[in-house]
């Protein structure tokens, strides 16, 4: 896998495509601009109504035929909304592509959207949303993402009631027009397969489909501070985020790795010194995630009422003393853990036709495993903890859902 195939197709679509020596599925991932940033204002859940809608019925098959279709074929597929995208991904016995890509892609760009699939389509998304009142470790991330985020890069992928239940057919049909188009989508491929065969194949399935879509820039940054939803519970979830580098940014393997190190597994400096030296929570972590324009690092906690204070004061203690560095074995253990994700990655057809279709739109040009090893392999301790020293945790965003409002005055921001 040394090499990747890129083109930009005449319609404006980003065509991207590794092969792999040993395979015989082939993997396919489809980026296309109709995320929760383009949603229109108002309508917060369109993008996850279309993404329900996509499953009920495509170029002229019912939802039934076209599922049927794709079972027949033996097609794994799924479909994420995202910030910018929704994500269609699929997997395959290399050679059912031919017959397989049509029923796929006719999912966005000839979706049936008809009127009698709406009604039964609004109440599964309504009820994904009130589901989360059920998972308040996820309903707590996304609290903060709309807090730390600007908007609308914050939204939730599930939408809100009221904005789901304000868009119609027709105000769906719209939205789709003009996010699902080729100006602003890329279509990437892991497996095997005959390039030109597949180029053209893509061309032939695809000529007709034209139309772009400008990215969404942020208008309004996010809230901040910290924000507590009151639950009548034992339980209390602790999530927090501050910002590092977007991932064009040099340092960005940096950061990662120090993440690795924090939160790695068992062995991490969260696992460890929160949870098994002092008991304080059931699970914790930390993660690292970056983007085009910007980078995160989000930490979350769940544990009980009276260790909750202890356990927030405990975890961003941590964060604040991993800018003073790690040791030999915490870095050892960190490149082991990033080296081992990438070898995991190269097997698996489907987790790189998405990391090359993110990399394409994140950078604008995809990387072989190669790059990203060497990437790993060109990272010290020395340059790591150079790297902490001088990148302390700024200003923090803290989310909190349990009986009582913590205390957070001394540490939202944390660097001064």
């Amino acid at each position: 896998m040394s090499s990747i195939y890129q083109e930009k197709l005449p319609n404006g679509l980003w065509l991207v495509a590794e092969p792999h020596g040993t395979a015989q599925s082939l993997s396919m991932t489809l980026l296309v601009p109709a995320g929760v940033a383009n949603e229109p204002d108002g309508q917060q859940g369109a993008s996850a109504l279309l993404e329900e809608m996509m499953a009920r019925g495509a170029g002229g098959l019912s939802a039934r035929e076209h599922c049927d279709a794709l079972d027949q074929l033996g097609v794994q597929r799924g479909t994420n909304v995202e910030t910018h995208h929704i994500r269609l991904s699929a997997t395959m016995i290399a050679e059912k592509i031919e017959r397989a890509l049509p029923l796929l892609t006719d999912m966005v760009t000839a979706p049936t959207l008809a009127d009698a699939a709406l009604v039964p389509g609004r109440d599964l998304v309504l009820q994904a949303i009130q589901s989360l009142e059920d998972e308040p470790q996820q309903k707590v991330m996304l609290d903060l993402r709309e807090r730390f985020h600007p908007a609308p890069l914050g939204r939730s992928p599930y939408g809100d009631e009221a904005g789901v239940n304000a868009v119609t057919a027709d105000t769906l049909r719209d939205f789709w027009k003009s996010t699902c188009v080729p100006g602003g989508t890329v279509l990437g491929f892991s497996g095997k397969f005959d390039w030109p065969k597949l180029r053209d194949l893509v061309m032939k399935q695809l000529s007709g489909w034209s139309g772009a879509r400008d990215e969404t820039k942020p208008e309004v940054d996010g809230a901040g501070g910290y924000n507590h939803s009151h639950a009548d519970t034992q339980q209390v979830h602790i999530a927090l985020a501050y910002k590092a580098p977007p991932e064009p940014d040099k340092h960005s393997v940096l950061q990662r790795a120090a993440v690795a190190a924090l939160s790695g597994g068992m062995s991490g400096r969260l696992f460890t010194e929160v949870r098994e030296k002092r008991g304080l929570c059931y699970s914790v972590y930390a993660t690292y995630a970056a983007s085009r324009e910007r980078g995160a690092v989000f930490g979350y906690a769940g544990t009980t009422t009276p260790r909750a204070q202890e356990t927030l004061d405990v975890m961003v203690g941590e964060l604040v003393r991993l800018s003073k560095g790690i040791d030999q074995s915490e870095f050892q253990r960190a490149m082991v853990g990033m080296k081992s994700n990438l070898v995991m990655q190269g097997e698996s057809t489907g987790a790189r036709a998405s990391s090359i279709a993110t990399d394409q739109f994140v950078l604008g040009k995809p990387r072989t495993l190669d790059q990203l090893a060497r990437r790993v392999d060109g990272v010290t301790l020395e340059g790591l903890n150079n790297y902490l020293a001088a990148n302390p945790p700024g200003d923090m965003t803290i989310t909190t859902i349990g009986p009582e409002a913590l205390k957070t005055d001394e540490l939202l921001a944390v660097s001064s």
